[in-house]
């Protein structure tokens, strides 16, 4: 989900919009820390990669990290997809549900 709230964020990807887009798409609430906890993880597997804004007064001088989706993770989601497709495929439990 983290992944795919990147993506839909494009350019002004960082902690809070990401777990905001997360909590409106889903209707649940997220831990900001389990955000940026797969964002590390994201980042360390080559998924995502990050970058320092500049530093905000309103920040306390300190600066937002942005991430941006690497090619790497397009392929990965687009991959996933087609696997959990497969998967749902054939279930009976889902059979005219329209999903």
């Amino acid at each position: 989900m983290v992944l795919l709230a990147v993506m839909r964020i494009s350019d002004d990807a960082y902690g809070v919009p990401i777990a905001r887009e997360i909590e409106n798409i889903s209707g649940r609430g997220v831990a900001r820390g389990s955000v940026y906890f797969a964002l590390e993880r994201l980042e360390a597997k080559g998924l995502v990669s990050s970058a320092l804004g500049e530093p905000t007064a309103a920040r306390g001088g300190r600066a937002k990290r942005y991430f941006h989706v690497t090619a790497r993770g397009v392929r990965e989601v687009r991959d996933t997809r087609r696997t959990l497709t497969r998967l749902w495929e054939g279930l009976p439990q889902l059979e005219g549900l329209g999903v």
